[in-house]
């Protein structure tokens, strides 16, 4: 060992200087500060490794100071120094120099003014912990605005925090001493055990403290007071998360219940909107004449009170005030106001403990309920559209299920304007003279409002046709020249309003004879319907559809078909089998024919349709979807009588004999009176005016029909009859003794037809 060394105080650079100045030991530290061995100094002046020619006695003269030093390298080093007089062996003066880098010793400096000043903040809480969780040091507050007091050392959090803050707190704490990763930023809400109130939300950030060693001594955390900005964010978000929320619906109490949802636990532990009834039907809410107003209590948050009471009317204070505190102290109301006037109330509470509620919370409940009550009135808008438009459309359809003596019909209507309730499609069950009905499917290329709008005028057309009881080609020519002619004289008005274009519609029209039991069936652009026979075999009519509506110039052609009693016919729009990705068409119509085999059609037919819509319609839908089943009826051959007679008025005494034989075997005599002189006054014209042969026919079903046929394709005309005048009186007299009467044109000429209901009219009695 080289004695020349100072291994005793090994780890600082010092350096032993004898009353000559001259350099007797030096430590290893001091060698690798100074790139000097010990061989290399010792026994050397010390002036000598002082720079810019100071001399000895400018360090040894004094205590501390700073110099510049000599290396190894020869490049010059600033150093802080001190020096330690001593006393040798006979009294010899020593000094032990002791040096340290005068930027280390800056560093030093500094942090000890930091962490001197960090201690005295009384803004940010500092506490040292050591391993065990134990305060060893705070600066003037451990916990800003808590009031705890200053001597806190060697307790631990739980001494004086909420148990579950503590432990809370701990956690962090524990983590941070074995993993070592710092946390930063991490929010709690702390409570004294003086103050179990709401307390303070304190943002916590903590590191680890190491020996040299690296030694685990302790845990540093900084607790800062971040109240106000977590009530800030807290009240942000909330406004955030209520207009997201109520935006959302176009439904009352969807919205009311989207409130209810954000406002627990946002703002408070229970919460109640009460919405004005008128809201509900779309109607502008009114008090009464002492101002109170009518509501109900839609939606609520969070448990039930004690205090609850029934909710009665609500009074002017309670409508028309701004946010402010009710006489509970934990609660705040808001009215829920709309420029048509009060909509309701919404009232937040939470626990008595947590004290009353700040003026900000107060503003925020009314600028909530403000975006509410704008919300709530658009839904109380749509209501009232949406009302006006499924009304329109149900005015534009005839019930979902009808009964007439040729069928009993179930419908099935699935609009794709789901927001609306209304769509193109569109069906009708016309009744007909003579016990027949015309059915009828149709469709307009659009959705929504406008393209049902178009429908009312496509249905009222067809309902206008069939009133002339056409064939059904015929009738399709005249409403496909009618769609033509909507085309022509649409305006630009109505194409920048978005009405729906009528050309390109889709229309199939049946027409069932429950006598002869014919069904004649025509199509302008659309699927044929199907047949359930009453074995269960399904096929579909061999209908040549024709082009749609409003292409114009191409024919339209008739199918007839006899069909039996029972048997199912099955109309539909291309929606119902062309499923939501606009699929194959055939494959959609096996699918239905498959469908309807497998249906109970014998028993309830609206809940049969309902089962294959459900099965067959997406709902990612593409178009609207109709589905209209009829069970057909038959007329019994004995609910029927013919004669054919020739030309001769004689023969009109044997036409009302013979009508009398029969009602009396029907069991009308009520109607026998009537019924001659309807007979009388139409054979005796159809004699006059067409010739012969007529056919006379009596038919009963849910009415007694007349029917004269003639061969003639003039129409009859009522007039009215002057005094002096012998004749024109028959038809006039027809019509007063009739339900309705009316005539069509046949392929032999025409027929003359009236109905009288099956209880006897006060002209018979």
């Amino acid at each position: 060992m080289d004695n020349r060394r100072l291994p005793y105080i090994d780890g600082v650079a010092a350096a032993l200087v004898d009353g000559d100045g001259r350099v007797v030991g030096w430590t290893t530290a001091a060698e690798q500060l100074l790139a000097l061995d010990a061989a290399q100094v010792t026994g050397r002046p010390a002036r000598e490794l002082l720079a810019d020619g100071v001399g000895d006695e400018h360090v040894l003269g004094r205590r501390a100071g700073e110099v510049r030093l000599r290396t190894g390298t020869g490049d010059p080093l600033a150093v802080a120094y001190q020096v330690l007089p001593l006393s040798g062996e006979g009294g010899e003066v020593r000094a032990l120099v002791l040096a340290t880098p005068a930027d280390a010793v800056a560093r030093r400096r500094q942090d000890e003014a930091f962490t001197r000043e960090l201690f005295l903040q009384d803004r940010v809480g500092l506490a040292v912990f050591d391993s065990d969780l134990r305060l060893l040091r705070t600066n003037t507050h451990l916990l800003p605005y808590t009031g705890l007091p200053d001597g806190l050392a060697g307790h631990h959090l739980r001494d004086f925090l909420q148990p579950e803050d503590a432990d809370a707190t701990e956690a962090i704490l524990r983590h941070v001493i074995a993993t070592g990763e710092p946390v930063v930023r991490t929010a709690l809400r702390i409570r004294t055990l003086d103050d179990p109130g709401s307390g303070v939300v304190m943002e916590i950030q903590a590191f680890r403290l190491q020996a040299l060693d690296g030694a685990v001594i302790g845990v540093t955390a900084l607790f800062g007071d971040v109240t106000e900005l977590h009530r800030y964010r807290r009240r942000a978000d909330v406004l955030h998360r209520a207009t997201a929320a109520v935006g959302g619906s176009l439904s009352v109490a969807g919205t009311a219940e989207d409130l209810a949802g954000v406002l627990v636990p946002g703002l408070g532990d229970r919460v109640e909107v009460d919405i004005a009834e008128a809201v509900f039907t779309g109607d502008d809410p009114q008090p009464a004449a002492d101002g109170r107003l009518a509501v109900r209590r839609t939606a609520t948050a969070g448990p039930p009170r004690a205090d609850d009471r029934p909710l009665g009317p609500l009074g002017r204070e309670e409508l028309g005030a701004p946010a402010a505190a009710l006489p509970d102290p934990p609660s705040m109301s808001a009215p829920l106001q709309a420029r048509s006037g009060p909509l309701g109330r919404v009232t937040v509470h939470r626990d008595p403990a947590d004290g009353p509620y700040p003026r900000e919370d107060l503003e925020l409940l009314r600028e909530i309920a403000a975006r509410a009550s704008l919300a709530l009135d658009n839904a109380r808008r749509y209501t009232r559209e949406h009302r006006a438009a499924v009304g329109l459309q149900r005015s534009l359809l005839p019930p979902a299920e009808t009964a007439v003596p040729a069928a009993t019909t179930a419908s099935v209507y699935r609009p794709t304007d789901t927001a609306t309730g209304v769509g193109g499609d569109w069906f009708d069950v016309i009744p007909l003279s003579s016990a027949r009905v015309a059915l009828v499917a149709g469709d307009v290329v659009g959705h929504g409002l406008q393209a049902s709008a178009t429908m009312g005028r496509l249905r009222t057309a067809v309902r206008t046709l069939a009133d002339l009881d056409l064939e059904p080609d015929e009738l399709l020519v005249h409403l496909d020249d009618l769609v033509s002619q909507l085309v022509v004289e649409g305006s630009e008005e109505e194409r920048e309003r978005g009405v729906a274009d009528p050309s390109g519609a889709t229309c199939v029209y049946a027409v069932y004879d429950p006598v002869s039991g014919l069904c004649q069936t025509a199509s302008a652009g659309h699927p044929p319907p199907a047949v359930v026979h009453p074995d269960g075999r399904v096929e579909y009519l061999p209908v040549n559809p024709g082009p749609p509506l409003g292409v114009g110039g191409l024919p339209f052609e008739t199918a007839e078909c006899a069909l039996r009693a029972g048997t199912v016919l099955a109309l539909y729009t291309d929606g119902l089998i062309e499923g939501g990705d606009g699929g194959d068409l055939d494959e959609g119509m096996a699918q239905l024919a498959a469908q309807l085999g497998e249906a109970d059609l014998r028993g309830d037919l609206a809940a049969a349709g309902r089962a294959i819509v459900a099965e067959m319609a997406t709902a990612g839908q593409s178009d609207d979807v109709t589905l209209l089943l009829a069970r057909l009826h038959q007329v019994l051959p004995g609910d029927t009588a013919a004669w054919t007679i020739e030309a001769d008025p004689s023969a009109v005494a044997g036409v009302r004999e013979a009508a009398s034989r029969t009602l009396e075997q029907w069991g009308l005599g009520e109607l026998v009176f009537t019924t001659e002189l309807v007979l009388s006054e139409l054979v005796t014209n159809a004699i006059r005016y067409a010739g012969g042969p007529v056919v006379v026919r009596l038919i009963r079903s849910s009415v007694l029909t007349c029917e004269v046929s003639d061969p003639s394709a003039t129409q009859p005309r009522m007039r009215r009859a002057r005094l002096t005048d012998e004749g024109g009186r028959g038809l006039y007299l027809v019509a007063q003794l009739t339900e309705r009467w009316g005539s069509r044109y046949t392929r032999t000429g025409k027929t003359i037809w009236a109905e009288q209901p099956l209880e006897p009219s006060p002209l018979s009695r």
